[in-house]
């Protein structure tokens, strides 16, 4: 089977919403638009989720797993899938099941002219700290870079995999997706997407590292704007 489209789903610590996320990806796949497989990325879990996803794959054949030896942090774990990926889109998922794998269906359509496409969670669903903590963050990251786009954070993308293998993923630079594929002189779109209440489990995030690491992380973006290295071949012998 020639797969056309990986999406690719960061874990840490997310037993309880496992089961009902693996089931959500196995029917997705069994009616995507484009012939698609699931890249698990256990990062470090210490609960039961490792085993959970050696388990569910192993029963499944359009999903493989990566699992840390200790946690390394959401940008490790993506460029861990960046580097693994051979299919030509790639897509990005949260495993809390706020944004759901059918909704990759809104956003495949216009992979073909964009090439990165991200989801915009218009009506958001969380609690209010977690809603200004993350209208702060996606604020500070546009004032820095000029993205203009309304839920940079937003956990549900598809990207052409050219692209993704180009950034230079450092600790915290998935914030910067879009930006990334900007600085690649690519084009990003956004697109309305429903967004769920958390089932289960509970989020990795807080006013501090949805505000102090972004802003951190702001300075390292300008400094990789600037010394980014793209170039062009006109023409070459063999």
């Amino acid at each position: 089977m020639k797969y056309e489209f990986t999406i690719i789903v960061p874990v840490f610590n997310e037993q309880e919403c496992l089961h009902e996320l693996l089931g959500q990806l196995k029917a997705y796949l069994a009616k995507a638009s484009k012939i698609t497989r699931v890249l698990l990325v256990d990062d470090g879990s210490t609960d039961s989720s490792p085993q959970l996803i050696r388990e569910f794959c192993s029963q499944n054949e359009s999903f493989r797993y990566i699992i840390f030896e200790r946690n390394f942090g959401k940008g490790a774990a993506l460029k861990a899938a960046f580097d693994h990926i051979d299919t030509p889109l790639l897509g990005y998922l949260d495993a809390d099941l706020q944004t759901y794998p059918q909704d990759f269906e809104k956003l495949l359509p216009f992979i073909g002219e964009y090439d990165l496409v991200t989801g915009w969670r218009r009506d958001r669903k969380d609690t209010l700290v977690k809603r200004i903590s993350s209208k702060v963050g996606n604020g500070v990251r546009h004032f820095f870079t000029s993205d203009k786009m309304h839920d940079t954070g937003c956990p549900l993308k598809i990207m052409k995999t050219s692209f993704a293998k180009n950034i230079p993923m450092f600790k915290g630079l998935q914030r910067f997706l879009p930006a990334m594929v900007l600085l690649q002189n690519g084009k990003i779109k956004e697109v309305e997407i429903p967004h769920y209440p958390r089932l289960a489990g509970k989020s990795k995030y807080n006013f501090r590292n949805r505000f102090m690491g972004p802003l951190i992380d702001c300075f390292a973006y300008v400094w990789m704007k600037k010394s980014y290295i793209k170039y062009k071949i006109g023409d070459r012998n063999e």
